[in-house]
Parts: structure tokens; C-alpha cells; sequence
């Protein structure tokens, strides 16, 4: 008899999952249709309308039961980030502005067995004046499309956040920034970052737009490495929209929970794996502006 009873409870939650996921599902769908909106509809009022529509379509998405489970692993206009330690997941996407300049959208998602914890994530980036000495909130964000979540166990805990940040028509922008929770509220920047005579709450790259910069986590050195970038010509050197990779490498190193700058990294020792499905968020835009093809790197300028 209790048999009997158990399996009964059993059968009668699938149908309340099976629901869930099929409206998922259906979210899921209406969210790929204006993720290819705001990618590619050539009229800039069109993709804002779309983008608008597909902040309310997600956030109803998300307040359905146990949908942080969800993978909406179809939906490849925007990157959806899960954190190693399953407390939170990021949705971060990207809408082009016709002078070739971006605006970024986001929210983060709380791994709660509860009602929906969702922060949505306001681009301030135009205002900030100082980004690499800012700690923000959630609505004063350093907007920016990430691909790496890595947990830091400090005294402290924290999170470092890769990202892409397009910027303008000539120039791209790279990201290393840190998340963390004070008051269980996000809080973004943290004076962790030393070297070159500078104390970093978060690093910012620009480099010219044609070119293509790595930025990777290495788990097993505990290092973040990236290209070092150079001017093509010195006369040039306070211009860095005209930026690119040298064939030189640097980096941050991990120690008792700060990240020290590393000068001429040898790759030789650095396993060359990418970061896994990670595609430069630029391919999203093929369709609405051509991008040029990645140009020979330059060698390093002193």
C-alpha cells in the first residue's frame, strides 16, 4: 500500500515538470525569434523593440518552476554563463547601435529552491569615466558579454568574469572584471588586480576592431593569460583602436587571493586549449556589418 502511494505521488509530479519544460520550451522558441531580431534586423528602432520584448518574454520565462535547470541551450544570440559552483547563472547579450557602437543587456540568476532571484543588469558603461577604478552594483554595470565565471575562495569569496565588449565602429574592447555579493546583492569591481605601479578593481583591453585577442583561464596554473598589444607604429602609441596581439604574452597569477601582473608569459608552457564553445559575439554581427578578416599580428613595440 505505501508502495502504491509513493508511486502515485510520483506519477502525479511528471506532468507538472513535463509542463514546465514544454512551456519552456515555447519561451524558448519565442526568445530565438527576437534574439535573431535585435542580431539582425537592419532597422536600429526594430532590434531595440525586439530587445525590449525579449527582456519581459525572459524574465516570465524564468519565473516558471525550476527553471534555473534549463539549459535554453538553443537560444545562440546571447551567452548564458553558469557559475562552477551552481549558486548562479549570467545572461549577457549584446545589441548594435547603427554608429557602431554597442549597448549590453544582462541578469543574473540565483540558484534558489524558491520564487525567482533575478537581478537584471543596467549598461552604465557610458558614464563611467574611470572603469578600471569603479566597484558598481547591478545598476551601474561595466556592460559586457561573458564567456569564463571562475570562484575565488579568499577570505572574501568572489567571482572573475571574463568578457567581450564591443565598442565602437573602429575599436573592441576585452574584460576582466569581479563579481561578488555584499548584503546577498551583486557588486561588480574589486581592487584585487596589482602590477605596473597600478591597484586594478577590474582590467579593461581596447584594441582595434579587426583584430582578435585571447583572454583565457588557465584552472591549472591559476593564471589568466591574454595577448600583450602594441601599436603598429610607436607614433601610434596613444591610439589604441589601432592596438593588436605581438605574438606576446601576459598575465594575472593568482596569489592568497589577489591576481599579480605577469610580464612575457612563455606559451610553451601554457596548454593551448580555448575556452570550450565560446564564439567571438563580432560573428553575431556578419550579417548586419562585414567584419574584416583577422590581420598578420604586429611585432612587440617597447
Amino acid at each position: 500500500m505505501i508502495l502504491i502511494l509513493l508511486l502515485s505521488r510520483v506519477f502525479a509530479q511528471q506532468p507538472v515538470v513535463a509542463n514546465n519544460i514544454n512551456q519552456l520550451n515555447t519561451y524558448q522558441d519565442s526568445l530565438k525569434k527576437l534574439g535573431n531580431e535585435f542580431v539582425h534586423n537592419q532597422n536600429d528602432l526594430e532590434r531595440k523593440n525586439a530587445n525590449y520584448a525579449f527582456i519581459k518574454t525572459l524574465v516570465t520565462a524564468l519565473k516558471t518552476n525550476n527553471s534555473f535547470t534549463y539549459p535554453f541551450d538553443s537560444l545562440k544570440t546571447i551567452s548564458l554563463t553558469q557559475s562552477p559552483d551552481n549558486k548562479f547563472r549570467i545572461f549577457s547579450w549584446h545589441v548594435a547601435n547603427n554608429d557602431g557602437s554597442y549597448r549590453f543587456y544582462g541578469a543574473i540568476q540565483m540558484n534558489t529552491s524558491g520564487p525567482l532571484k533575478l537581478y537584471g543588469l543596467e549598461d552604465y558603461s557610458p558614464l563611467i569615466k574611470n572603469p578600471e577604478d569603479t566597484v558598481a552594483d547591478n545598476r551601474t554595470w561595466f556592460g559586457a558579454q561573458y564567456y569564463t565565471i571562475v570562484p575565488v575562495m579568499s577570505i572574501k569569496p568572489y567571482y572573475v568574469l571574463l568578457g567581450w565588449k564591443g565598442y565602437t565602429d573602429k575599436s573592441t574592447k576585452r574584460v576582466i572584471d569581479v563579481l561578488s555579493f555584499k548584503d546577498d546583492k551583486p557588486v561588480f569591481g574589486m581592487p584585487i588586480f596589482e602590477g605596473n605601479n597600478k591597484k586594478r578593481s577590474r582590467v579593461v583591453f581596447q584594441y582595434a576592431r579587426q583584430a582578435s585577442m585571447l583572454l583565457k583561464h588557465v584552472p591549472a596554473q591559476n593564471l589568466i593569460v591574454f595577448d600583450n598589444l602594441a601599436p603598429p607604429d610607436k607614433r601610434n602609441k596613444d591610439q589604441p583602436e589601432t592596438y593588436g596581439p605581438d605574438l606576446t604574452y601576459n598575465g594575472y597569477q593568482l596569489k592568497n587571493g589577489k591576481w599579480t601582473y605577469v610580464d612575457n608569459i612563455d606559451m610553451r608552457n601554457i596548454p593551448n586549449e580555448m575556452d570550450e564553445g565560446y564564439v567571438d559575439p563580432r560573428v553575431q554581427q556578419q550579417q548586419t556589418r562585414p567584419i574584416k578578416a583577422e590581420p598578420a599580428r604586429q611585432k612587440r613595440v617597447q
